[in-house]
């Protein structure tokens, strides 16, 4: 990195918010009641004019082993005792949100498994959660229905369940391909089983292939980087997720296995960033939003040279759906403007079911203003832009933007008129610094003790 680069990274490099919604997740404090929730769920879905459907998000906590960098809410087992019950309990859920929606039936435009690791499911395993779930929706034309798999429990056999029911995206969780990295992380998975996954879901017809990998991991460094890619390009996923390793030991004891000592920071870590960035570009794949590349062919590219990129809490998505249901333990829903979470303990989380109640542990109303702010921070994190010149996306707070915004400005990471605000391509790496600029509920009550991880 040069000189220039080094100094705006020790400037901004501070802690904040990754805006997978707003506001963040700490600043929610206006639980909905679950007719509340109902009645906004219900709202959403009669505003979707354009046909493109609800999004189900499904979690799949269980884990055969516990990957110490993990930020997600998992249980480690080897007990597939669990499973059939757990399955049974989500197909549950998502019958009382037909029942109290007073529907047969939900057009979907998404679905994702995530977790935890969805392909601990047996394929017949599977095939139960995704018959109960199919067999009570429309599928959208065009829907994106995506499964987070493990490289070294994805089985063909899986595979062809899902792609079966119509699951046409996969996203494999790769981190790092170097040995010393693996084991200090515990997840130890060889190029070869990657690649056998890749090529099978390719096989299958599989539309999108993505592979998650992480940079700041402990023990990583310039050469482990440049290994990692190397297989990365040989490999050819038709997208990747390149994430910022977020430690938050305070609020994940896992990833005390390692210390501070071992982690790339600051300057270090960030060179590590754009060493991939680089090699990614040379093989033919192009920056979208933050932290995410595709190559020319892939929807999620696609989407963002038309302006139809969507980010919600399972990332960058090629469409704009609404609602997002949140099916399972811990997962979030999202009717634009309210949010929950349901329970996170798992235990807590099937007994409410069982008796018959949403199992809703935190949420948040929006207000006005927290609707106008979050419509400008999604254009930002999904266009690299906003301007707001009417009354729909105008709210006071906006005035007080500009002068939080003047430091950036005036190192060229963005341009300003006053009412617009568009992020040069220097200025992508501060993507999260520029909306907390936005971000009212965290200047008003900024945090007395660090909740979030670093913004570069």
């Amino acid at each position: 990195m040069s000189t220039t680069q080094l100094e705006l990274l020790r400037k901004y490099n501070v802690p904040g918010p990754r805006y997978t919604s707003y506001p963040t997740v700490p600043y929610w404090d206006t639980t909905p009641t679950e007719a509340q929730w109902i009645e906004r769920v219900a709202n959403s879905i009669c505003g979707d004019t354009a046909g493109t459907g609800a999004s189900i998000y499904i979690h799949i906590p269980f884990c055969s082993s516990l990957c110490t960098y993990c930020g997600c809410n998992m249980r480690v087992t080897r007990n597939h005792g669990l499973v059939m019950p757990y399955v049974e309990t989500l197909l549950k859920e998502y019958g009382m949100y037909l029942e109290r929606l007073g529907r047969d039936s939900l057009l979907i435009g998404e679905i994702h498994l995530g977790g935890g690791t969805p392909t601990f499911l047996r394929p017949e395993e599977l095939d139960r959660l995704i018959d109960g779930l199919l067999s009570r929706a429309t599928v959208a034309k065009d829907a994106s229905l995506s499964v987070e798999g493990d490289p070294r429990t994805t089985t063909r056999e899986q595979l062809e369940v899902l792609r079966r029911y119509g699951f046409n995206r996969i996203s494999l969780g790769v981190q790092d391909f170097d040995p010393r990295v693996q084991d200090i992380v515990n997840r130890t998975q060889s190029e070869e089983q990657v690649r056998v996954v890749t090529e099978t879901a390719r096989e299958m017809a599989f539309r999108s292939v993505n592979y998650d990998l992480i940079y700041g991991l402990p023990l990583q460094t310039l050469e482990s980087i440049t290994a990692t890619m190397d297989a990365v390009v040989r490999l050819k996923p038709d997208r990747i997720a390149f994430y910022s390793y977020a430690h938050v030991p305070w609020i994940k004891p896992s990833q005390r296995r390692f210390t501070e000592a071992d982690l790339p920071e600051g300057d270090a870590k960030r060179a590590l960033y754009e060493l991939g960035r680089t090699r990614l570009e040379a093989a033919g794949y192009v920056e979208v939003g933050m932290d995410h590349f595709a190559l020319p062919t892939d929807d999620l590219l696609l989407a963002a040279k038309e302006g139809r990129l969507h980010r919600n809490f399972m990332g960058y998505t090629p469409a704009f759906t609404r609602p997002l249901i949140g099916l399972g333990v811990s997962s979030i829903g999202d009717a634009g403007d309210a949010f929950v979470q349901n329970e996170k303990n798992l235990q807590q989380y099937e007994e409410r079911i069982q008796k018959g109640e949403l199992p809703i542990q935190r949420g948040h109303l929006l207000d006005e203003e927290d609707c106008v702010l979050r419509g400008h921070i999604l254009k930002l994190m999904t266009r690299l832009e906003t301007h707001w010149d009417g009354a729909h996306d105008y709210t006071p707070f906006l005035d007080s933007v500009a002068p939080r915004l003047e430091e950036l400005r005036k190192d060229r990471l963005l341009q300003a008129d006053g009412t617009s605000i568009r992020v040069t391509a220097e200025g992508r790496a501060y993507l999260r610094n520029v909306c907390m600029a936005f971000d009212a509920r965290l200047i008003r009550r900024a945090p007395a003790t660090q909740l979030f991880s670093q913004t570069v």
